[in-house]
């Protein structure tokens, strides 16, 4: 597999934090399409072979592949809904959330959220493997979900006062969106855990969230003197369409004022286009590899720095539960390498590559055809990756900075606090690396 530019993507806001590629044209569909309706196991088949050549499974989840495509192909289907059921029943014999099928309208919302342009309230969905539960990776940053108080990790119960269980993360989309200046109640169920990662206590909570169309500028950065440090700070939210433009602009304009080190914060980012995290990757390091992605026939495909930094000062990685897929990769690449250190608690665990591919009628389909690999070979998919300096938040600290959004990335953010402490250690270090070299 052959990994470019313009066809890596990470699903960006709906309904997955897995690493993606887009494949494939428009150019298919209108031939595509009469086939369709002339005959709907052309749709099916064509299903059943991009599986067959691509899957990351080879034997498909200890399925009779071949057996699958004659059982679905001998049926007959009365309409197009009838035909896309029998796809997603299908697909739920791999065992796979992220291998799913998108009718024209899913598809279409798809591509808008990896677009950056959204119309909803602002919040990424993953569903649990195990429970089937409908989790919140992240709620994008002031966007009306984070505002109203949404939180990494929250289990959304009930929408409208519609019980989720049983949904897929399209279903819940679905009625999460609506027009700009509508509302919603999303019903949340949110754990609170001792500090092993075992639930003590649950409690269900409503939010009336109003709907809005949501622009997303995915950097915010500025320079401050904290503890005697001048503090580069840059907060990227997601790995949208302009995030490796504006992580460049804020570099530069940092490297002007000079400052002493960074503070680059992922907590709760879920992830976007992976090509935007493999060229902020190469801002920050001069050498190494960044990600390496393997089908299942073994292959690697290698991302690599091209010796193009912007900066070689010190570097911070602030990561959390919410730091999923892309973050991952950029975390990653940074802490195998030995560019930064890592503080915060375990990351989200999302390291299997996707293609996302165009179907016949309009329709698409997500199919999982690797995994990604750190630079030191590491399999991160559903273990995520563990920061060189733990600091769990406690719920009252949680709290505070859910009230208070203006406090974080400041003293008062304990976890940004801790960063600190590691930036300034490796500043001194720095120094007194760089005084030993000159004398």
């Amino acid at each position: 597999m052959v990994i470019s530019k313009t066809k890596l993507a990470i699903a960006a806001v709906a309904a997955m934090a897995a690493a993606v590629t887009l494949a494939g044209t428009g150019l298919r569909w209108s031939k595509g399409e009469a086939f369709f309706q002339d005959n709907p196991q052309e749709l099916i088949d064509e299903v059943w072979q991009i599986i067959d050549n691509d899957y990351v499974d080879a034997t498909f989840n200890q399925v009779d592949w071949r057996e699958v495509r004659t059982a679905y192909l001998n049926r007959d289907y009365t309409d197009k809904p009838a035909a896309y059921e029998a796809i997603r029943e299908m697909l739920e014999k791999l065992g796979d959330p992220y291998t799913r099928f998108m009718d024209p309208s899913e598809y279409g919302n798809m591509k808008i959220d990896t677009s950056g342009e959204l119309t909803g309230v602002g919040i990424q969905l993953s569903q649990d493997e195990e429970t089937k539960e409908l989790v919140v990776v992240s709620p994008i940053e002031d966007t009306p979900a984070f505002e109203a108080g949404i939180q990494s990790r929250d289990v959304i119960t009930k929408v409208d006062g519609t019980p989720t269980e049983g949904m897929t993360t399209d279903d819940a989309v679905k009625l999460i969106r609506g027009p700009v200046g509508s509302s919603v109640i999303l019903t949340i169920r949110r754990d609170s855990q001792d500090k092993e990662g075992a639930v003590k206590s649950s409690r269900e909570i409503d939010f009336t969230i109003r709907r809005d169309r949501i622009e997303i500028h995915p950097v915010k950065y500025s320079e401050r003197r904290d503890q005697g440090l001048n503090v580069g700070y840059i907060r990227l939210n997601q790995f949208n369409a302009n995030a490796a433009s504006e992580m460049r602009d804020a570099i530069k304009e940092l490297e002007v004022k000079q400052v002493d080190g960074y503070v680059l914060d992922l907590r709760s980012n879920p992830g976007g286009l992976l090509y935007s995290s493999i060229e902020i990757a190469r801002m920050w390091l001069d050498q190494g590899t960044i990600v390496s992605t393997v089908d299942r026939r073994g292959i690697a495909e290698l991302e690599k720095a091209n010796g193009r930094s912007l900066t070689d000062l010190p570097l911070v990685v602030m990561v959390d539960g919410g730091s999923a897929s892309a973050s991952e990769i950029l975390s990653g690449a940074l802490q195998d390498n030995d560019r930064a250190e890592l503080v915060g608690t375990q990351t989200f665990g999302k390291g299997l590559v996707q293609s996302v591919r165009p179907l016949g009628d309009g329709s698409g389909l997500a199919v999982t055809i690797a995994k990604y690999l750190t630079p030191n070979g590491t399999d991160i998919n559903k273990e995520g990756i563990a920061p060189d300096v733990v600091y769990e938040l406690s719920d009252e600290e949680r709290e505070v900075l859910g009230k208070n959004r203006e406090l974080i990335g400041t003293v008062e953010d304990p976890q940004y606090a801790k960063a600190l402490d590691v930036l300034k250690k490796r500043v001194k270090t720095a120094v007194s690396a760089e005084a030993l070299g000159s004398s």
